[in-house]
């Protein structure tokens, strides 16, 4: 019996919360850097609690012209500040509602640099052991961030459900047109074996060893809902559950 924790990016203003969360073990709440109000942040983790899903913070670049997705000109110093302040302002939204902060998980291009970058990453690690160094960071495989935050966080590795993969690792440039998976049936043969095999397929149709704790659907990847469905039926199919 194989089991996988299933994620979706949320609280980034496409308002799709309410369908998406019963289909999740866990969800990723924008902080209001890249996306997000307090608002926003507040009734999505009233919907987290109604569905029992597990909370984190997905603080990103403070870049909401961009949505987080460009790298920013930045300090470390005002990055750090702004993390910080992201993800504190998340789990004390959580707290008021008697809930517990569970995992960080960084946004877009600060995602995607942690990956490749030891400096970010370890900024990125500093400010979640900082905050409470029992969260758990989601981390890409075969990362910069998974190697620093060795010994020094609980992670979970993350695969994408709805994203295509370079043969290093890293995420197919949203620049390209096959970079975001949007048939259903083709992301249910791209996690599956993720899974079950523990291997990944990549963009250029190599074989390699992926081993994920945990799996994401972008919530603002059109059809979200309609492919979280999808992926239950496939999960069930092969007797994966939800953890």
């Amino acid at each position: 019996m194989y089991s996988i924790d299933l994620n979706s990016d949320v609280g980034e203003g496409i308002g799709n919360e309410a369908q998406l969360l019963p289909l999740l073990s866990s969800c990723n709440i924008a902080c209001g850097g890249h996306a997000g109000t307090d608002t926003i942040i507040q009734e999505t983790i009233q919907l987290a609690i109604k569905q029992n899903v597990k909370i984190g913070a997905h603080p990103g670049y403070p870049d909401k012209e961009n949505f987080g997705r460009t790298i920013l000109d930045i300090s470390p110093t005002a990055l750090r500040d702004s993390l910080t302040a992201q993800i504190q302002k998340v789990k004390n939204f959580a707290e008021r509602q008697h809930q517990k902060l569970h995992h960080v998980k960084a946004h877009g291009a600060l995602y995607n640099l942690a990956a490749v970058d030891a400096d970010i990453a370890r900024l990125i690690i500093a400010v979640v052991r900082e905050i409470d160094d029992q969260l758990v960071l989601y981390v890409p495989y075969h990362s910069k961030l998974q190697e620093e935050a060795k010994n020094q966080l609980q992670v979970k590795v993350e695969g994408f459900a709805d994203r295509r993969y370079n043969a290093d690792y890293t995420l197919v440039s949203r620049a390209l047109p096959n970079a975001v998976i949007r048939d259903a049936n083709k992301v249910l043969a791209h996690i599956i074996p993720m899974i079950t095999q523990q291997q990944l397929h990549t963009a250029e149709g190599e074989t390699l060893p992926f081993h994920i704790d945990t799996l994401c659907v972008h919530g603002d990847t059109p059809a979200a809902f309609q492919m979280l469905k999808k992926i239950h039926q496939g999960l069930q199919k092969h007797q994966i559950s939800l953890r």
